[in-house]
């Protein structure tokens, strides 16, 4: 199947507008098509092998993958023993099969699921139209499966398979498999005070009184004899509130509830680690505070069942604990520290016990952060294993045998872009590490469950992914699986974005960013810019990738005549704890870096209007939207921002406490959208999903109210029927909103009304 592109005639049209001068542009559904033909589920399309996302298969002998190629959506099956990249199964012959057994029509170009599961007789299983099926290349034959157990009924197992813990009437009991007798585990919970049922972050109660969804959690011994559990506390906590209008048979809104901290809450929902020994018949509660919901705490049993370990964060996160907790009794020990005057991102401290005398850390304590060997009982230092003006992203795989730790780190080759992760590998006995990856691109890396291969997918924005596998101890090349070829995307007018680097506020730091042309650019003409925002400090988020670079929110807006720019300034994550730590309670001041850097690159290319700069976010970027207009009026005029924390008080508290301070300050009520709304000057819309129990919609209805009593104009949107996730790459009805608000206020020109799109829901 060729895939189908954006008529030429009409792609001709757009370029020849575009490429005009600076007259008024006309909008018509031609640049809508063309937008449209940029989402997600089109786009990708248009570049054949984008990516390789491996499914290893548990021997390690190879693995599957799906990609878009010339003839429609297809999946592969490589063999490490062999060299060999195929399809996986006949396409046209299974879509035959299954018309025939599902009696309707089915299209090779497009099979109807998205996973297979290979087994070793060479059948290929998959699911669909909620039933398994089973296929036999060999025999062409097609046969419907029993419906695979659901975890529901897995959930609670023990290691040796014998047990099962379950939940009633608030308590925790454990029915044995083989006789059906059940035992009685806890006898003290009850309502607001139970065992094993942990709030999840996303469950949702219907009515004031609505029951919460059930949640079993019970972490088992390897022994099988010994279980970890929480009581969990809701007695105290309090809710958030939500109104559902988009039930059909409804004419009433649904009342749904779900508990939920603000920033120095105390009215939460605690979590109460305790211990149950099956051979005692004991109950300890773990000799540590409870925590709240919001803090998570993973912890991990040593083999031999006699004691547990987990990184605990105290609240404000100015310190993390590793603690040892020693089963049955319950009683925990520090056996290292991390501390901060800002905060410890404590989710993302790597942690890994070697044997039982040593353990692999990392930490931020050098300024970047890097692993650390330490001795397990003392806690002390025993040696660093990377050092230096680096950061250390993620722990990759540990070889104790050979004493080897492999790990994913960005920065430590010179003259590169610090945010590209190369592979690494460094001796447990110290040393210098060895680059694995030598290729000056950023490498995505999958490694194999033997843990002697990795696939990795290494691009640019401008370079098209190649697909690799290597060996992992070398890093040598041991097969090729594909190259991304771009040429039917590249067909329609679609360009690279442009790298770039620039001087953040402090005017000494150097940002990188990338900034898009739009389409039929020509340097003469002048363009409005739009600046794509999430300065959230946990993340970073310029595409690095060319996956990345093709799939996203930015894409679609260059139809219309716009440039977009995508940066990642100070306070952002990945890069030293110092440039992170810039954003700590001067959340407000993200934009800075961001309104140097389009400053910056005006005066190195002529084309980008800095008189026509509008900016977008969502979530934390939605804050930062409508911060610009509040804090940098002069220099933004028009702003979209969705699903918006606008005030970081009635955010989620783990969030603004890691990031904006715990207590809660005076620098929260400064830097709120909220109570700065009298500054607003240019064109902002508000958009928030009605039924949002991430970010609660009330902080947009709240910024909707002083923006009235200032007496100042303003755009608002309720979708009533979404929640946080909206506006994505995929395309929905507010992606058409965000088109038309920048294409009326910001080029400016009147929008196409009630364009329906032609290839997406």
């Amino acid at each position: 199947m060729k895939q189908k592109t954006f008529p030429l005639l009409a792609l001709a049209f757009i370029l020849a507008a575009l490429g005009g001068c600076n007259r008024p542009l006309q909008i018509t559904e031609d640049h809508y098509v063309l937008a449209e033909q940029f989402l997600q589920p089109n786009i990708e399309k248009m570049v054949y092998h984008l990516e390789v996302r491996p499914h290893w298969l548990e021997d390690s002998t190879g693995f599957w993958h799906m990609t878009w190629t010339e003839d429609g959506k297809r999946f592969f099956l490589t063999r490490l023993a062999d060299g060999t990249v195929a399809p996986a199964f006949d396409h046209d012959m299974l879509a035959k099969a299954l018309a025939g057994a599902a009696g309707e029509e089915v299209d090779a170009a497009e099979l109807p699921f998205n996973r297979i599961r290979p087994d070793r007789e060479g059948r290929i299983g998959f699911r669909y139209a909620e039933a398994d099926w089973l296929y036999d290349p060999a025999a062409d034959s097609l046969v419907q499966t029993e419906q695979e157990d659901g975890s529901a009924n897995r959930r609670g197992i023990s290691p040796d398979g014998r047990l099962q813990a379950f939940t009633r009437d608030y308590n925790l009991f454990v029915r044995n498999l083989e006789t059906g007798g059940v035992t009685r585990l806890s006898r003290r919970g009850t309502y607001g005070l139970e065992y094993a049922n942990p709030y999840g972050w996303y469950d949702i109660m219907e009515g004031e009184g609505g029951a919460r969804p059930e949640n079993l959690f019970v972490s088992w011994s390897p022994d099988s004899r010994k279980l970890l559990t929480y009581l969990v506390d809701l007695r105290k906590a309090e809710k958030m509130y939500l109104l559902d209008f988009s039930a059909d048979s409804l004419f009433r809104p649904r009342l749904l509830s779900y508990y939920r901290g603000s920033p120095g809450d105390t009215t939460v929902v605690y979590n109460i680690p305790v211990l149950f020994d099956l051979d005692a018949g004991t109950e300890v509660v773990v000799d540590l505070p409870p925590f709240p919901h919001f803090l998570g705490v993973d912890f991990r049993w040593a083999g031999d069942s006699e004691s547990l370990h987990a990184i605990y964060a105290h609240r404000g996160f100015k310190q993390a604990d590793l603690v040892e907790v020693d089963a049955p009794g319950g009683g925990s020990r520090v056996v290292w520290s991390e501390t901060s005057d800002t905060s410890v991102e404590y989710n993302n401290i790597m942690l890994q016990r070697l044997g039982t005398d040593r353990v692999l850390l990392s930490s931020q304590r050098s300024g970047w952060n890097h692993l650390y060997l330490h001795d397990w009982q003392s806690g002390s230092l025993i040696r660093p294993l990377t050092q230096g003006d680096y950061v250390v992203r993620s722990l990759l795989h540990v070889d104790e045998s050979d004493g080897w730790v492999y790990f994913l780190a960005g920065g430590r080759e010179p003259d590169r872009n610090p945010y590209y992760t190369h592979l690494y590998r460094v001796s447990l006995d110290g040393g210098e590490p060895l680059l694995l990856t030598p290729e000056d691109a950023h490498h995505q890396i999958s490694l194999s469950p033997c843990g002697q291969y990795v696939v990795d997918n290494f691009s640019t924005v401008e370079q098209p992914t190649i697909s690799v596998v290597r060996d992992l101890f070398s890093g040598k090349e041991i097969l090729r699986i594909s190259e991304a070829d771009p040429a039917p995307l590249l067909a329609t007018g679609w360009t690279p974005p442009m790298r770039f680097s620039a001087l953040g506020r402090d005017g000494r730091t150097e940002i990188h960013g990338i900034v898009y042309r739009p389409v039929g650019f020509r340097p003469g003409n002048k363009y409005p810019v739009i600046d794509y925002t999430y300065t959230g400090p946990h993340t970073a988020i310029t595409p690095k990738s060319f996956a990345d670079a093709v799939i996203n929110i930015q894409n679609p807006l260059r139809a219309f005549g716009f440039s977009v720019i995508v940066v990642d300034g100070m306070g952002t994550a990945h890069r030293s704890k110092a440039f992170r730590d810039v954003s700590y309670r001067n959340m407000g001041q993200g934009l800075a870096c961001h309104v140097a850097a389009i400053r910056q690159l005006a005066g190195r290319h002529a084309w980008l209007d800095t008189t026509r700069v509008g900016i977008y976010g969502h979530s934390a970027g939605g804050y930062d939207a409508g911060r610009g207009l509040l804090a940098f009026p002069g220099f933004y005029k028009v702003g979209v921002a969705s699903a918006a924390d606008h005030d970081h008080r009635m955010e989620k508290a783990w969030w603004p406490e890691m990031y904006m301070g715990y207590p809660v300050g005076d620098f929260y009520h400064e830097q709120s959208n909220v109570t700065n709304a009298h500054a607003l000057e240019g064109r902002l819309l508000i958009a928030h999903g009605g039924i949002d129990e991430n970010v609660n919609p009330s902080a947009t209805y709240k910024l909707a109210e002083y923006l009235i009593r200032a007496g100042k104009d303003f755009d608002m949107l309720i979708l009533p029927s979404r929640s946080h996730s909206f506006g994505r790459s995929d395309g929905d009805y507010f992606t058409k909103v965000r088109w038309n608000y920048f294409i009326q206020h910001l080029l400016p020109a009147e929008p196409v009304l009630h364009y329906q799109f032609r290839t997406i829901p």
